[in-house]
């Protein structure tokens, strides 16, 4: 973990604007942001850790807990809802045994609420690894779920 915290800052100057790119190198090699490569990043900063947490919380790309590999976004936002994602997130939720925020145990899904995805002429709106499903259903998103796994074998 030293090594790709390493190799990461020797891509950076240490100046308070590189924390973002920064976050999102260490995110793209660990998969989310573990605690302490937070507080590394802080030191080599030379900011406050709450600085650092302050971003990390505050921008929806960013995870602190370890993401499944395959990420699906249900968009909550006015259009969505009022055509049907509450019963999207409903059977997502079901099929795959867990709660927006939460991932599998087996770290293939994670599952999360969303604003708006500005999607609105398509709602409601699913997005599975940044492909966007539109006029969703909850059997439809299912059928998804379904594509995904069936692939995996």
């Amino acid at each position: 973990m030293q090594a790709k915290l390493k190799k990461i800052f020797n891509s950076y100057k240490p100046e308070r604007k590189e924390l973002i790119p920064i976050l999102q190198d260490i995110q793209e090699t660990m998969g989310y942001l573990p605690a302490k490569m937070l507080f590394e990043t802080s030191n080599y900063l030379k900011i406050p850790p709450a600085k650092v947490f302050g971003v990390v919380t505050f921008y929806t790309q960013f995870h602190l807990t370890r993401q499944g590999k395959h990420r699906i976004s249900v968009c909550c936002g006015t259009a969505c809802h009022v055509k049907g994602s509450t019963r999207i997130i409903k059977a997502v939720s079901r099929k795959l045994k867990i709660e927006p925020g939460q991932t599998t145990g087996d770290f293939e899904f994670s599952v999360e609420r969303v604003a708006c995805f500005g999607s609105c002429a398509l709602a409601p709106v699913m997005v599975v690894d940044g492909k966007v499903y539109g006029n969703v259903t909850d059997r439809k998103a299912e059928e998804i779920i379904d594509g995904i796994r069936s692939k995996k074998k």
